[in-house]
This record gives C-alpha cells, sequence and structure tokens, in this order.
C-alpha cells in the first residue's frame, strides 16, 4: 500500500485531534542494547525444558508446519507440504523434508555490502513467539503534518503566481514592455549569476541530505528526521487500525500464528543487519480476500488472510515477508516521501512558469496535466518500481539467511502470472504500474536466486533436498495446459453430438406417421 495514501488519510481522519494532542506526547526512552523480549508458548503447554521427542503440529495455509524436538534439544523445523495445494484452478504439488533452521558456525565471508555478513553464531530456535510490545510515543514537533498541509497550498500558491505573472505582463503598455526587455538584457549576467547561485545552493542541499544506507551502500535522500517520520507513521497505523478494527483475526488463530513464527524467525536470523534489533516487530492479521502485505517503518505489520491462500507454503510465505521487512528496515517510505517532496519543490516552480507562459488558463491547465503525468511516469513510478526490485533482493537474502527454500521465491510470481492469465486478466506493459510485473519479477528473482543459495551455505544451512520447485510448477503447468486441451476438444465433440440429435430423431419418424398425423389435422 502507498505510505503517501495512509499519509493523506491520517491527516484527513486525525489533523484535528492530533494538532490538540501533540503537546501530550510522551518522552520516547531509547532501549538499552538489543529489545528484550519475553517467549511465550505458541501451539502447547508442553514445551519445557525435559521434554523430549515430542512433536507439536499446526495446521496452516494449504500444508503442515511442524516443530520437532529432537532428544539433542535442538528444533528442527520441517515444512511439509502432502496435501495437494491449489492455486486458481490447477493444481500445484510440491513435498519438501529436512529442512532445519538451526545453523552454527561461519564457513567463509562474501565481498557484498551489510547485509551479507557473516551469519550470526547461531540463530536461536524456533521454540516460542516472540511476544511483540508496542513503543511509546515519540515527543516530536508537527513539521511534518506542516509539510503535509502546506502540499496543495503551495501547488495553489504556484498557479496564483504564475497566473498574476501573465497577467500583469498582458496589462502592461507596449513601451514599458520594451524597457522591460532591455532592462533584463543589460542585467543578464546578474540574471544568470542570480539562477546559478539558486541552482548551487539546490545541489548543496541535495548532497547534505543525502544518506548512505548502511545495508545496500546505496546514497538516499532524506528530508523528514526519524522522529518526524515515526510521528507519521503512528498516525497512519490508527488509521489502519481504525480500518481493519472489525476483521483482526485473534491471537489464537493458526493464521496468526503462523504469520508470528515467520516474522520472528526471520527477524531473529537476522539481527546482524542494521536496523532489524532496533525495531519492534506488531503482527497483525487481517481477514481479508486481498493479497497483500505491508510493514510500516515503525514494524507494524499488516497480512491479508488473501495472500496466506495465494502462497504455496511457508518457504514463499517468508520470502514475502521478507520483502515487506526489506521496506521497512532500508527506509524506502521516508525515501519516498523525501523524493516526492523535492519533486513537488520542482513541481511548484515549473508550474509556475507554465501558468505565467501560457496565452490562456485552458492552456495552463492542459501543460499542467501533461507536467503531472510526465513527472507520474517518468519519475515516480519507475522510482517505486526501482525500490520494488532492491526490498525483492534483499527479502530475497534475509529469507536465505533464514534457510528458507529461496527456490520458491520466483515460484510465487510465475503462479500470479498464470493465474491472472487463466482469469482473462489484461497484461498491461510495465511502465504504467508502480510495481515490476510479475514475469520480470520471476526473472530478476531467478537471477539472484545463486547468489541466495550461496549465502544459505555461509550460514550453515542444511542443504535443500528434493527437486526444484520452479521445474515442478512448470511441469505442473503443462499438465494443467494438457488436461485442458483435451478436456476442451471432448467438450467440442460432445456439443456436435448433442446438435446432430434432433435431426437424427426426425429422420427415424416414419412416414406413414407423418401422413396420418397430416390426414387427422
Amino acid at each position: 500500500m502507498s505510505f503517501l495514501y495512509g499519509l493523506q488519510c491520517a491527516l484527513r481522519n486525525r489533523f484535528l485531534s492530533g494538532v490538540n494532542s501533540l503537546a501530550h506526547w510522551r518522552q520516547w526512552k531509547p532501549l538499552a542494547g538489543c529489545p528484550q523480549v519475553r517467549r511465550t508458548g505458541v501451539v502447547n503447554a508442553g514445551w519445557g525444558p525435559n521434554t523430549v521427542s515430542q512433536c507439536h503440529s499446526v495446521t496452516l495455509l494449504p500444508g503442515n508446519f511442524h516443530f520437532c524436538r529432537t532428544p539433542s534439544n535442538k528444533i528442527s523445523r520441517c515444512f511439509s507440504n502432502s496435501q495437494s495445494q491449489e492455486m486458481g484452478v490447477f493444481t500445484y504439488k510440491r513435498t519438501v523434508w529436512g529442512d532445519s533452521f538451526p545453523r552454527h558456525g561461519v564457513r567463509k565471508v562474501f565481498d557484498s555490502p551489510a547485509l551479507i555478513t557473516p551469519c550470526p553464531m547461531s540463530c536461536p530456535s524456533v521454540r516460542a513467539a516472540l511476544s511483540f510490545h508496542t513503543s511509546p510515543p515519540v515527543q516530536a514537533a508537527p513539521i511534518p503534518i506542516l509539510l503535509l498541509i502546506l502540499k496543495p497550498v503551495q501547488k495553489l500558491l504556484a498557479i496564483i503566481v504564475g497566473r498574476g505573472i501573465r497577467k500583469w505582463w498582458q496589462a502592461l503598455p507596449p513601451n514599458k514592455k520594451e524597457l522591460f526587455k532591455d532592462s533584463v538584457k543589460k542585467n543578464k549576467w546578474k540574471l544568470l549569476l542570480g539562477l546559478s547561485a539558486s541552482g548551487l545552493l539546490f545541489v548543496v542541499f541535495y548532497f547534505t541530505h543525502l544518506e548512505v544506507s548502511p545495508v545496500t551502500g546505496r546514497s538516499k535522500l532524506l528530508l523528514l528526521g526519524k522522529e518526524h517520520f515515526r510521528l507519521l507513521s503512528d498516525l497512519e497505523y490508527k488509521v489502519w487500525m481504525e480500518e481493519f478494527k472489525n476483521d483482526m483475526l485473534p491471537e489464537r488463530d493458526p493464521r496468526y500464528l503462523t504469520v508470528k513464527e515467520v516474522v520472528y524467525h526471520l527477524t531473529q536470523c537476522n539481527q546482524d543487519v542494521p536496523g532489524i534489533s532496533e525495531i519492534n516487530w506488531v503482527i497483525h492479521v487481517v481477514d481479508s480476500p486481498d493479497v497483500n502485505a505491508f510493514v510500516l517503518p515503525n514494524g507494524q505489520v499488516f497480512v491479508f488472510t488473501g495472500l496466506l491462500n495465494s502462497v504455496t507454503d511457508t518457504h514463499q510465505l517468508s520470502f514475502l515477508l521478507g520483502h515487506e521487512i526489506a521496506h521497512a528496515v532500508l527506509g524506502h517510505a521516508a525515501e519516498k516521501a523525501s523524493v516526492a517532496h523535492l519533486l513537488d519543490f520542482l513541481g511548484m516552480i515549473f508550474l509556475t512558469m507554465i501558468w505565467a507562459v501560457c496565452p490562456r488558463d485552458s492552456l495552463a491547465l492542459l501543460g499542467q496535466w501533461l507536467q503531472s503525468k510526465l513527472q507520474e511516469y517518468m519519475f515516480d513510478r519507475p522510482y517505486s518500481r526501482t525500490l520494488e526490485a532492491e526490498a525483492d533482493k534483499i527479502g530475497l537474502q534475509l529469507a536465505a539467511k533464514a534457510c528458507v527454500d529461496v527456490r520458491a521465491s520466483s515460484v510465487f510470481w510465475q503462479q500470479m502470472e498464470f493465474s491472472e492469465s487463466l482469469h482473462g486478466y489484461p497484461k498491461l506493459p510495465e511502465w504504467l504500474s508502480t510495481h515490476p510485473s510479475h514475469g520480470n519479477r520471476a526473472e530478476h528473482l531467478d537471477r539472484l536466486i545463486p547468489q541466495a543459495l550461496k549465502l544459505r551455505e555461509v550460514c550453515n544451512c542444511p542443504p535443500l533436498s528434493g527437486p526444484d520447485p520452479r521445474l515442478l510448477f512448470k511441469l505442473t503447468v503443462k499438465r494443467f495446459l494438457e488436461d485442458s486441451e483435451k478436456e476442451d476438444l471432448n467438450t467440442t465433440v460432445r456439443k456436435q453430438k448433442t446438435a446432430a440429435l434432433p435431426i437424427q430423431k426426425q429422420e427415424q419418424i416414419p412416414l406413414t406417421y407423418i401422413v396420418e398425423k397430416k390426414t387427422t389435422s
């Protein structure tokens, strides 16, 4: 979901109450070191330090998800999917055995950004789920709220100023127009120097607000402070909670426990990644058919049951949640908001020029519409697709460090593409969307999977067993298409036979019967 859309909703619904209560935010006290967690039993109260050779299972998704304690006091996590998994109208079967999450030691180190650093010496056993807590509100100035209020105001101001300049120029007598042009020619070097100074100040402002991501090493623009952006995240969180308050699954629901276990395992196995340990991750599962999930910058995780019904197994779910966690860790929401503010500022300058140069309001409105569309399709949407591709890459690495079968990541997007084609949805070009197309995402992940598999080896993950899920998916789709063609052929033949039946019956009627029928009538 769009973070900027959520901010607009938060501003619309909570502006009046938010302004009155800003002075009452409590002081935030940072935690020393890693956040303390409270471990609670998830499945059964029989898990204890002396419990041996027990296996607890939770029914989740289309398959089964097992936790087993062995006599060596290690917990092995087995993904089994013995039942057939349905996606759309075809069947996709997959069974994976022998994946155990705990690993110890490090064999080699990669020359990569901070994410591909040596894995933690031991990934915490998945014995109990983390009890997540919300952090106290942060005391912050209402600067982001003022920016959101001024955003439509500055566009209106640009239109008024540009239109005023045009009216002033049109009302100016011809002799004064000539004097003004002569004055501009005489002072052209001063004007050029002033424009150059303004451009230099803009460049200095831009580069002084760049921040290098500790995870990817990429420079990004940040105009809002972390405290200010946390305030906006809290406002958006309240809006979503108000919208989904009647659709939240209880904490005892198996689907909620599944998401909680996956998020806990991903975060605990990536504690060395900057930003993971500083965020308090809170789980919310919404009973909705939408195939969607998102994570707010303050760690609020929202997962829709439609997504849980669309994934084939927990490997796919782990990758998708890793993708959303990557958005939060990389600060993509703050980066997109900063870029949007910068583009709005530049757009205000161009908008003023458009309304000042165009001779009529109708032409100015057309120029304003063209400017907004060019900005949207040349900057906004390509930039959003770039961030999505980066989140796919980092999310795949997070899943690899958690010993997930990363090969299942591209299968999910192939399933989505195939399902849409079955339902006859139109295939729009990628440049019209804020996200990469399903096919391009699958191809991009296929190129990243070899590196992720090497990362699994670095983290001492157990070797992957069973056939490649990508190959199984291709075979399943091929078999499904062949069966569909046979079924269509049989249906066509059956329709032809049915259409010929009335003629055959008419030919079998005796001629004497027809003659007798005519005479009696």
